[in-house]
């Protein structure tokens, strides 16, 4: 089985992402999406919340499944069986960046590759620490992320008045 993983903080989950998987379920049997605890952020939604996202904006996806980790990106891998690693890459900046982790993954564990997947030009200015400015200043958010994320910052929203 062609099994890869596709991981991040996906705090929260943008459209973009939702394309990068799309696209990679077309590339491997399985894709394994797993939102990673990341101890040097603060979260704005917390791991379950973004857990429960990606099950909802990806329902349509028949080959992707949904998953939690704190530890190496190689320790998951290895427990999982995945050989690859699917990244999008918005720009060079992004590229520069995603290409030592490929590095660093690499010598931890020979066996693991990276795949990069450029982001589609109507999505390379989206990121999730953007849309997350958007919600502290309460711009708008309409078409870059999920509905179902876009609904909780709705009611985030409302929460705060």
């Amino acid at each position: 089985m062609r099994r890869a993983v596709c991981s991040g903080s996906f705090d929260p989950v943008t459209n973009g992402h939702i394309d990068i998987f799309e696209r990679a379920s077309t590339m491997f049997d399985e894709i394994i999406i797993c939102v990673f605890h990341n101890v040097n952020k603060q979260a704005f939604f917390p791991v379950e919340e973004r857990v429960r996202f990606l099950h909802e904006a990806t329902a349509h996806i028949e080959n992707v499944r949904v998953d939690s980790f704190s530890g190496l990106i190689t320790d998951y891998m290895k427990a999982h069986e995945a050989h690859v690693i699917v990244r999008g890459v918005r720009s060079i900046k992004d590229l520069e960046y995603e290409q030592n982790e490929a590095y660093m993954i690499r010598h931890l564990e020979p066996d693991i590759d990276t795949v990069f997947l450029l982001t589609r030009p109507e999505y390379s200015f989206v990121s999730s620490s953007g849309i997350r400015e958007l919600i502290r200043f309460h711009g708008d958010v309409h078409g870059l992320v999920p509905p179902c994320v876009e609904q909780a910052i709705q009611i985030l929203g409302q929460e705060r008045e």
